[in-house]
C-alpha cells in the first residue's frame, strides 16, 4: 500500500514538472506577443480641449474635441508621433446626424481611456523606433477626415463640420506642451485617419521648427478612385457627396490642396483621393497599405449596391472561397493600386512604401501586424522595421508584395 502511494506521488510530481516545462516552452515560442498579452495594457486618458470653443472647434454634435497623449522619455523626449483616428465618413445630413449620436461624432460617447499598442506602444521590444516618443491619438469626430470648416443649421438640426478647426485646436494645444520644440515628428493615421495624413501633411510642417525632421505616414488611407464590379463610380460619388455636403456650407474644398484643386477645376473633389493629391505633397511620405484592403474590397470594389444577390459574400469572408473570376477581379484591383502609386514608387527619393498582399485594413496600431514574432513580412521585413528604416534613412524602403496567395505571413483580418 505504501509503495503504491509513493508511486502515485512520483507520477503526480512528474506530470506537474512536465506541465511546467510545457508552459515555459510555449511562452518562449510565442514571445514577445504572448508575453505582452499577459502584461498590463497601456491605457491612456483622454484630454479634452477646453479652449476649443474660442477657436470654433467642435465635434459634429457640438462636444469638445479631444486627444490622448502619452509622454515620451529619454532620447525620445523631444520627438512626437501623432496618429489620426479612423472611422469612415458621413455623406449627407441624415448620416451625419446619426453619426453625431455615436462615438464617431461626439466625445460624449467615446471611451475615455484608449489602448496604445503597435506604433503607439511604449515597449521597446514591441515598438523599437518610436516607443519613447511623445505619442498622441487624435480622436475623430467630424465625419470628413478632419477637413471641414462650416456649420449646418436648419432650425431643428445643428451640425458642426469643423474637422479643420479640430486639427488646428489639437495642434495649438500641443505646441506649448513640447510639440513646438520637436526635433523629430511623424504624422500618421489609419483608414479615414490615414486619408487625413495626406490632407494635412504639408500643413503639419508649418507648425514645427524649420530644423525638425518632419515626415508623414498613411496606414490604409490610400483609397482608390476605382469603379466597382458593375463599372459604377460608387466611391467617387460617395466622396463627392462628402465634399459637396461640407463644401455647400463652404467647408471641405477650401481645405484641400489648392495646387491640386487648381489642376482639377472640373472635379475638385478628386483631390480628396490620395492618388491625385500625392504629387503635391512635399513632405517625405510613407504609404502603408494592403493591395487587397478589406474596406476597399467591401465598399469600393464590391459594395452591396453592386452585388444585390450576394454572389461575392463567401469570397468577402474568405479569399480562399473566391472563384477564378473573382480572384482575377481582385488581382486587377491590386494592379490598379500599384499603377496609381507608380510615379511615387519610381521618382520619390524620400518616400517609402509597404504594400503587402494581406486581406486587412489598418496594420500599424495592432501589435500582431506591427511588430511581433509572426507579423506579416515583405522581403523578410516587418512593417515596423520598414517604417523605421524609412524614417531614420537607414535604407531605401519601397516594398511591394507578390500577388495573393503567395504571402504565407499574412494575417487576413476580415471583419
Amino acid at each position: 500500500m505504501l509503495k503504491l502511494k509513493r508511486e502515485r506521488m512520483a507520477t503526480t510530481t512528474t506530470n506537474a514538472n512536465a506541465l511546467l516545462v510545457a508552459i515555459i516552452l510555449a511562452l518562449l515560442m510565442c514571445s514577445p506577443r504572448c508575453i505582452y498579452s499577459a502584461e498590463r495594457r497601456l491605457l491612456v486618458n483622454m484630454t479634452l480641449i477646453r479652449n476649443a470653443p474660442a477657436l470654433g472647434a467642435f465635434c459634429l454634435d457640438g462636444s469638445l474635441p479631444a486627444y490622448h497623449l502619452h509622454r515620451g522619455f529619454g532620447a525620445g523626449a523631444r520627438n512626437w508621433l501623432l496618429q489620426f483616428e479612423g472611422g469612415g465618413w458621413c455623406n449627407d445630413i441624415e448620416s451625419c446626424l446619426e453619426r453625431a449620436k455615436s462615438r464617431r461624432g461626439s466625445t460624449r460617447y467615446m471611451t475615455k481611456w484608449e489602448v496604445f499598442s503597435g506604433i503607439l506602444s511604449n515597449n521597446a521590444s514591441l515598438n523599437p523606433d518610436f516607443y519613447n516618443w511623445n505619442r498622441v491619438k487624435l480622436r475623430y469626430c467630424d465625419g470628413a477626415s478632419f477637413a471641414g470648416d462650416a456649420v449646418f443649421k436648419n432650425g431643428t438640426s445643428l451640425l458642426y463640420f469643423r474637422g479643420q478647426k479640430i486639427w488646428e485646436a489639437i495642434i495649438l494645444d500641443l505646441l506649448p506642451k513640447g510639440l513646438g520644440q520637436a526635433r523629430k515628428a511623424l504624422l500618421s493615421g489609419c483608414s479615414a485617419g490615414g486619408l487625413a495624413s495626406f490632407l494635412h501633411c504639408n500643413n503639419f510642417t508649418k507648425y514645427l521648427p524649420s530644423n525638425a525632421s518632419v515626415k508623414c505616414l498613411s496606414d490604409a488611407g490610400f483609397f482608390l478612385d476605382e469603379r466597382d464590379i458593375t463599372s459604377n463610380h460608387t466611391m467617387r460619388y460617395f466622396i463627392k457627396d462628402v465634399v459637396s455636403l461640407q463644401y455647400a456650407w463652404q467647408g471641405v474644398e477650401k481645405n484641400l490642396d489648392e495646387n491640386c484643386t487648381a489642376s482639377s477645376l472640373d472635379f475638385p473633389e478628386l483631390c480628396f483621393f490620395p492618388q491625385y493629391a500625392l504629387k503635391f505633397i512635399t513632405t517625405p511620405f510613407f504609404i502603408l497599405n494592403s493591395a487587397y484592403d478589406v474596406y476597399q474590397f467591401h465598399h469600393i470594389l464590391v459594395p452591396s449596391s453592386a452585388d444585390p444577390h450576394g454572389h461575392w459574400n463567401r469570397c468577402k469572408l474568405n479569399p480562399a472561397a473566391c472563384n477564378p473570376e473573382q480572384l482575377n477581379t481582385l488581382q486587377e484591383f491590386r494592379r490598379d493600386m500599384i499603377v496609381a502609386m507608380g510615379l511615387f514608387y519610381k521618382y520619390s527619393r524620400r518616400g517609402g512604401l509597404f504594400i503587402n498582399s494581406c486581406f486587412a485594413h489598418c496594420q500599424s496600431e495592432s501589435q500582431d501586424t506591427w511588430f511581433s514574432a509572426d507579423s506579416p513580412r515583405v522581403h523578410d521585413k516587418t512593417i515596423a522595421e520598414a517604417v523605421g528604416d524609412w524614417y531614420f534613412s537607414r535604407r531605401i524602403t519601397k516594398e511591394i508584395d507578390c500577388p495573393y496567395p503567395c504571402d504565407t505571413t499574412c494575417h487576413n483580418l476580415i471583419p
